[in-house]
């Protein structure tokens, strides 16, 4: 969407609306990336929580946040040291991860792992709720033109794109001709391509320090399966919850919220027992500080460095 479009929604002038997103790219606070589309194919995604040997945080922390397989680090409370997000393009790729190479990071002394088994909500839905109900059904119709269209195929050899796009999901046509070495008509012909293929989906991520949700925790909980339809169904009407997804073992879902104060988790989890009587939380767990963000490096306060590992499960299959 252009400025201009943007700025006429907003009630404002395109070259201040510009500008002020070039300040809180700038400053780390905010910035749109891309992650898998509708039909990227059916990437594995694990939640692994890490045990650190004494001492050996730093260095674990240090390696995974080099793999472009561990999309998310986290480090948190409840009896683990990390809790990793890991994406791969299938099963077989999750396995050799799993078996053969995560135990060798240094650092890491044990793991526990849940397979994603479905997943009902991630960061790209959750909203900040600076805008009315009439300013989003404007953004949503404007941005109708780049809506996913099953009849359209994505360029081919992409990934170039899907890189760039990645590290900045706002760049230009213009942007990206440079960034790939492309013809700048090539890419302008391509890119509506890409967007339209749905193949990549788009998130603008904020620095959970200045969201005004500065508290993040994680839920281990245990949903009746005849119950699971309508706990989802609950579950989207919560603002604070980022993240929703099914998992294998004992405890078959996992719910990450953001929270305006530690007091609100315990306010959010006697709702959740009285609204919902057959969802059991097994465990809750505060996440302390993010060092990795969907592929993003972050600093101590959460916000962008800049620097990003563009998660491998992007490539199409």
């Amino acid at each position: 969407m252009s400025w201009t479009a943007a700025a006429n929604i907003l009630k404002t002038n395109a070259q201040s609306l510009a500008q002020r997103w070039a300040r809180l790219r700038t400053t780390g606070i905010a910035w749109v990336t891309a992650g898998p589309g509708v039909v990227h194919g059916d990437p594995t995604t694990a939640l692994i929580e890490v045990d650190c040997v004494p001492g050996g945080r730093p260095w674990a922390i240090q390696a995974l946040c080099t793999d472009p397989r561990v999309v998310t680090v986290e480090e948190s409370t409840q009896g683990r040291d990390l809790m990793l997000t890991v994406m791969t393009g299938d099963m077989a790729e999750m396995t050799f991860f799993l078996t053969d190479e995560l135990i060798k990071v240094p650092g890491i002394a044990t793991v526990r792992t849940y397979l994603g088994t479905a997943m009902y909500r991630d960061g790209s839905s959750w909203r900040l709720q600076a805008l009315s109900p009439v300013q989003v059904a404007a953004f949503e119709a404007e941005a109708r033109a780049t809506k996913y269209s099953d009849d359209v195929q994505p360029p081919k050899q992409a990934w170039p794109l899907i890189e760039a796009l990645a590290a900045d999901g706002r760049r230009t046509a213009a942007e990206l001709a440079q960034v790939t070495g492309r013809n700048p008509a090539t890419v302008r012909r391509q890119l509506p391509r890409l967007l339209r293929s749905g193949l990549l989906s788009f998130r603008c991520e904020v620095a959970q320090s200045v969201s005004g949700w500065p508290i993040s925790c994680t839920w281990r909980c245990r949903v009746q399966p005849a119950h699971l339809d309508q706990t989802v169904d609950a579950l989207a009407t919560l603002p604070n919850v980022r993240l929703c997804m099914s998992t294998t073992g004992s405890a078959n879902m996992l719910i990450t919220i953001w929270a305006r104060a530690l007091p609100h988790i315990v306010r959010l989890e006697q709702l959740l027992a009285t609204k919902l009587p057959w969802m059991e939380i097994l465990d809750s767990g505060i996440n302390l500080r993010t060092s990795k963000r969907i592929g993003w490096m972050l600093d101590e306060y959460g916000r962008a460095t800049g620097e990003v590992v563009t998660p491998t499960a992007l490539r199409s299959r």
